[in-house]
């Protein structure tokens, strides 16, 4: 059975998400959630199925001490689920090709340090995009800026603001970023 750990910063619906799904296959298990935010919702999440959660501060993060607990859990696949941190350089060199983000927008449109949630979903209402989307990416040592794995669009109407937005996007992510890790973790 692969082993996928999921950092995240926030509410969890992602990282959770991602659990359920493959508690209902025999090819993976997510064995742990990792999270900069000791008030996370994603701790109660990952909690309510069991799932150890390790809570770190950033130094922790830059230092070597997360990259030792990651090593000794030694995963197939680590998933950035609304990590908002910059994921450091020490863990990408360890584990190259076995960590990927989604990203709410359609890089390399909107991406980089600071786009994030709504800050996006604003952008694209306020600029009148005619599409969103998400993509599904490699991490590496610039924000959003790794190879594209996969990438669903979604039309936008005048009337959308970016709370509709953030709604359609959430149901993208929910439908394929367990989808697409799974086939990650076939291959």
């Amino acid at each position: 059975m692969k082993k996928i750990i999921v950092f995240a910063s926030g509410s969890g619906t992602n990282a959770e998400n991602i659990i359920k799904y493959f508690l209902n296959t025999e090819i993976a298990r997510v064995v742990s959630v990792f999270t900069n935010n000791a008030s996370a919702k994603v701790i109660e999440r990952a909690k309510n199925h069991q799932i150890p959660v390790e809570i770190f501060s950033k130094n922790e993060l830059l230092e070597r001490k997360v990259l030792q607990k990651v090593q000794e859990i030694d995963p197939d696949l680590i998933i950035l689920a609304g990590f908002l941190l910059k994921f450091p350089e020490n863990i990408i060199e360890q584990y190259p090709h076995k960590i990927i983000n989604i990203h709410p927008a359609l890089l390399p449109n909107y991406g980089g340090k600071g786009m994030y949630g709504m800050h996006i979903h604003r952008a694209i209402v306020n600029n009148k995009e005619k599409e969103t989307g998400i993509s599904i990416h490699y991490v590496n040592e610039n924000y959003d800026e790794g190879a594209i794995i996969f990438q669903a669009n979604v039309a936008l109407t005048d009337e959308d603001t970016p709370e509709t937005v953030a709604e359609k996007i959430h149901e993208l992510e929910q439908k394929h970023f367990p989808e697409i890790i799974h086939r990650l973790l076939e291959a």
